[in-house]
């Protein structure tokens, strides 16, 4: 019998390599965010890869805040980081470390750089530095405080780590070449002086250390064996590989890149949300309409949804761009066999039963989810007043209409038929009640078959219906222009927020709690909101609709 092949990405083939030939025992990878920002859509695809493959290889996860640059970085940022990994599943147990942790060890690898002769303390400000660096076709020139003895840059470096300098005065750079093709080997900085308060850290440090030469060193201290990034950092890898072959680590560690998600017709830039958060545009990081995983969640995505998601974008060297209709047909596959399927009515008006006994009311037997059993049953109440969608009546129907319309029958949900008899406007001309008669012999469930309706509309109890506000939202983004205009600023649809504040849904929906998703017939899955919902004022966020021309491509 033949064994199945079983294809693998790029990635995993080169730790297999390296398994077979014996450059590591076992695999550490780690999920390495700055916090400065809340995690998007993007970040997710990392996260999953990044534990996955340690899974895949029963090896080590590490969640580690990359927290060396004190001017962006907040404790709110780093918990609202813990929250989505942690929702997202990706488990990293007792593996959680902050990059500030390791400043003494960092200030000790700058030490014996500048003791091997390869870093110096350069007082070059910003403006010289360019002029100096070279551009892509001409190499760079020395730095006039190149040949500093060790002895003077090991004295300057720890005043600059005393305070004894002012911001932007000096900086300790790496000696490598200044004719170099790649201008990140153009001696780099590797430390600056900055008097800020660090939110770990507090105010021990005046110095802090560049992410290019703080990076390699945070996952050589922890034992991380692939070190995966995306591919803007490619070019960073000889930088990369020469601290830690400066440094004379044990196993080095090894990047390795892929390519990014990018979603289509979607905000990503965090300078691009804040400006949205500030100018109240969204009501946060985590308003529905964004992709940050805050908003996902608040939204009504679900983790496994978004696993698939990334599953089906796959592991590349490629940049490419998602159709956002993909995430969309995720979610709809993911719920459509879990959640049950209740009935709401997002803009109501009264029907009335006119030959239904006054005052009395029946319970029905409803199920959960045709498609799936093991939901069960719930009770809905049925009575002589009801509520339905105002477009499920027509006073003057077009043709093939098969709802409501004077002389028409349809059957209610689970219920029985009725016949439309007459209607109520009001003062306006508004229809404000539509009046039926049903027929007792045709309850659903009882095997009727005397004759047969094109109509079926759903519907909710007058007297036990709970009051909600419905959130329908739609892309925060303009499509047919495009995510950004010629200035840079976005285009921003107007129409991607639409509140609906009377609608009513079924009792079955009062012991609702924050996160709790359903499918409303008809009109799509829904959300309980987690930031505005409460027990005496229900909020649904519209997750997606039911339907979309979306189609995953055919395997070749």
């Amino acid at each position: 019998m033949e064994k199945e092949t079983i294809s693998k990405n790029f990635i995993e083939q080169i730790i297999d390599k390296d398994l077979a030939e014996g450059k590591y025992d076992t695999i550490c990878t780690r999920f390495p965010p700055e916090p400065n920002g809340y995690l998007h859509i993007g970040h997710a695809k990392s996260i999953l890869l990044n534990y996955g493959l340690a899974q895949e290889y029963n090896g080590e996860f590490h969640l580690r805040f990359d927290d060396t640059n004190p001017t962006k970085e907040k404790t709110e940022f780093v918990e609202s980081i813990k929250a989505d990994v942690e929702w997202l599943g990706a488990d990293w147990k007792e593996h959680l470390y902050f990059a500030s942790n390791y400043f003494d060890q960092m200030y000790e690898a700058a030490v014996k750089l500048i003791k091997k002769g390869k870093a110096f303390v350069c007082d070059l400000d910003a403006q010289q530095m360019r002029e100096y660096r070279g551009t892509l076709t001409e190499p760079g020139k020395d730095s006039p405080y190149r040949e500093r003895s060790i002895e003077e840059n090991l004295s300057l470096f720890e005043a600059m780590k005393n305070g004894e300098f002012e911001d932007g005065t000096k900086v300790l750079r790496a000696k490598i070449d200044m004719a170099s093709p790649n201008m990140n080997m153009r001696d780099p900085v590797i430390y600056r002086v900055a008097h800020m308060h660090h939110h770990n850290t507090g105010d021990k440090w005046c110095i802090y250390p560049m992410y290019d030469f703080a990076h390699p060193i945070e996952d050589a201290i922890e034992g991380v064996t692939h070190s995966i990034c995306t591919l803007e950092f490619e070019d960073h890898r000889p930088l990369y590989d020469w601290v830690v072959r400066e440094l004379e680590y044990d196993k080095p560690p090894k990047q390795i890149e892929f390519a990014k998600l990018y979603l289509t017709n979607v905000v990503t830039g965090k300078r691009y949300i804040k400006k949205l958060v500030e100018e109240g545009i969204v009501d946060g990081w985590d308003d529905p309409r964004l992709v940050s995983i805050a908003a996902l969640r608040r939204r009504g995505f679900t983790p496994e949804a978004i696993q698939k998601f990334v599953e089906l974008c796959g592991v590349s060297k490629a940049d490419s761009s998602v159709d956002y209709a993909m995430l969309e047909y995720c979610i709809r596959e993911d719920l459509k066999m879990k959640r049950s399927r209740m009935m709401a009515v997002l803009d109501p008006i009264k029907l009335v039963i006119d030959n239904y006994p006054e005052g009395e009311y029946e319970m029905l037997d409803v199920a959960n989810n045709l498609e799936n059993e093991e939901l069960g049953y719930r009770k809905v109440p049925f009575g002589r007043e009801l509520y339905i969608e105002r477009d499920d009546f027509m006073e003057e129907p077009p043709r093939k209409y098969f709802r409501l319309f004077p002389g028409n029958e349809v059957r209610l949900m689970h219920a029985y038929f009725v016949k439309c008899e007459s209607f109520v406007k009001d003062e306006n001309g508004k229809i404000t009640e539509v009046h039926c008669t049903y027929d007792p012999e045709t309850k659903a469930g009882t095997g009727f078959t005397g004759r047969k309706v094109k109509g079926t509309i759903h519907w909710v109890p007058v007297p036990q219906a709970v009051k909600a506000e419905v959130r329908l939202y739609e892309n925060i983004i303009d499509e047919e222009k495009g995510v950004y205009n010629e200035d840079g600023t976005l285009n921003l649809n107007p129409n991607s927020l639409t509140i609906l504040k009377d609608c009513v849904v079924e009792p079955s929906f009062a012991d609702a709690k924050a996160y709790d998703s359903y499918q409303f017939v008809r009109n799509g899955f829904f959300c309980i909101d987690a930031k505005d919902s409460s027990a005496s004022h229900l909020v649904f966020n519209r997750i997606v609709s039911l339907k979309s021309s979306f189609r995953l491509p055919k395997a070749d």
